[in-house]
């Protein structure tokens, strides 16, 4: 299914962004690892390593709703450690 592999590019890609821009603030402000971008790469893990637990489920009766949900979730997650990078820098 098209839509499942595009699902999962976009948790892929959502995700991997937020993880590139921690490393891209931190660089900027002199190169130092800090506790906050660490927490907040490791959030971004543990969504991804959810979300896509999610999408590889089988025993699902409505499909389509099902990935809708997870697509919001990725939104909202990804969103909330968005706000956590914008703190960072």
């Amino acid at each position: 299914m098209a839509s499942i592999k595009n699902l999962k590019k976009d948790i892929n890609n959502v995700l991997g962004d937020i993880i590139e821009g921690v490393y891209i603030v931190e660089e900027t402000n002199g190169g130092q690892h800090s506790k906050e971008g660490t927490a907040i790469i490791d959030e971004a893990i543990n969504v991804f390593d959810e979300l896509i637990a999610k999408v590889n489920q089988n025993d699902i009766d409505n499909k389509k709703a099902h990935y809708k949900e997870v697509r919001a979730e990725l939104e909202t997650k990804a969103n909330k450690l968005i706000e956590q990078l914008n703190k960072l820098g």
